[in-house]
């Protein structure tokens, strides 16, 4: 079953293939926030399910203005989908780049979408020796003008690391030269302690070549709802986004409850908090172990490289599992191998009980 190691959060195949029930397995594959769906967005959802007998706003107006309230984008500028994923299909598809650029190790469905709208794409490595840090000059000389697209992943997932909003802003410039549009994934930006230093959101109002995408999967832990979001100020690229987007892609339910989780401050401000402690306290041990290298991350996951030979990111997969723990062997990411393996934020107590028992087999 090699799709268990490709991709987190498959605890349906996981229930199958090694006979445990998923609800006792811990998740630490899927990237979702351990706070769990918001408490306000669940009570007024239970108390308002009359709302599945009514068709959605076709303009969504009140959940665009709590999405511009929330990020400071203008809201004649956000377009909201079914999950980010129909968003970054419909752009690729809408964009239809001969040629593109992926910045990689990263979401396989970037090159998948790619493929199927008939382009052909080729990955910018980020390197390992500088922590997976963007190398911009040798990025700019790889833009070349014969480049539709540049799809970037930021905070980068599996890696953690991150533009920042300066090098973004480099990056734009020379796009905007050349020609080539730009789309940039920030599902995990919420959980980074710098949000502001490398957010993209701020620089669509300068630059009309850019499509910024979110979802509410990871960080509201509502992968169920469909919901994601998309920021451009070009406005025949959102035109033809809108015509090629199914209408009323996002359900009343979705809809309603994307009205709350966005104004729900205090849920924000708890998971900050709640991941920024236990990123910290998770690096801060990795660090003191001699057969392992974790690579700093502004998102709510952790990246692993294994420095001994004895066992594999594929094997501890297998050992963690039957303990109920479900990790993510990272070797099926481009430029990653056997040695990588990728583990989310969850509870103090998960996480200490994964770290104890990591150390138990890498140690």
């Amino acid at each position: 079953m090699q799709l268990i190691h490709q991709h987190g959060g498959d605890l349906d195949a996981i229930e199958r293939k090694y006979g445990i029930s998923k609800n006792e397995i811990k998740d630490f594959s899927g990237n979702i926030n351990p706070l769990g769906f918001p408490k306000t967005a669940q009570k007024a959802l239970a108390e308002n399910l009359d709302i599945i007998s009514t068709y959605p706003d076709k303009k969504y107006t009140a959940l665009r203005q709590a999405i511009s309230k929330y990020t400071g984008a203008n809201s004649p500028h956000i377009v909201v989908g079914n999950g980010s994923t129909e968003l970054i299909s419909t752009f690729i598809q809408t964009i239809h780049a001969k040629k593109s650029i992926i910045i990689g190790p990263s979401y396989s469905e970037y090159e998948r979408e790619i493929t199927l709208r008939g382009g052909s794409f080729s990955y910018f490595p980020l390197k390992e020796e500088n922590n997976f840090c963007i190398d911009l000059p040798a990025l700019l000389d790889a833009l070349t003008a014969d480049i539709g697209m540049l799809v970037i992943c930021n905070p980068n997932n599996p890696t953690g690391s991150a533009f920042t909003t300066t090098q973004l802003e480099t990056v734009m410039e020379h796009t905007k030269k050349i020609g080539a549009s730009v789309m940039i994934d920030e599902t995990y930006i919420e959980f980074s302690d710098n949000l502001n230093e490398i957010c993209a959101i701020p620089l669509v109002e300068k630059f009309d070549n850019l499509f910024v995408v979110r979802g509410t999967s990871k960080f509201f832990a509502a992968p169920g709802i469909r919901l994601g979001y998309g920021v451009s100020s070009n406005q025949s690229f959102l035109d033809r986004l809108k015509t090629n987007q199914d209408p009323w892609s996002v359900n009343s339910l979705a809809a309603f409850a994307g009205e709350i989780i966005f104004s729900d401050t205090e849920f924000h401000m708890a998971t900050q908090k709640l991941i920024s402690q236990e990123r910290k306290k998770a690096l801060t041990e990795l660090v003191s172990w001699k057969n392992v290298k974790a690579f700093p991350s502004s998102a709510n996951f952790i990246l692993m490289k294994l420095l001994t030979d004895k066992i594999t990111a594929g094997e501890l997969f297998e050992k963690l599992i039957q303990k109920k723990m479900l990790i993510r062997d990272a070797s099926s990411f481009t430029f990653l191998d056997e040695k990588y393996l990728r583990f989310c934020i969850l509870s103090p107590e998960d996480n200490f009980a994964l770290l104890k028992e990591l150390k138990l087999w890498v140690e």
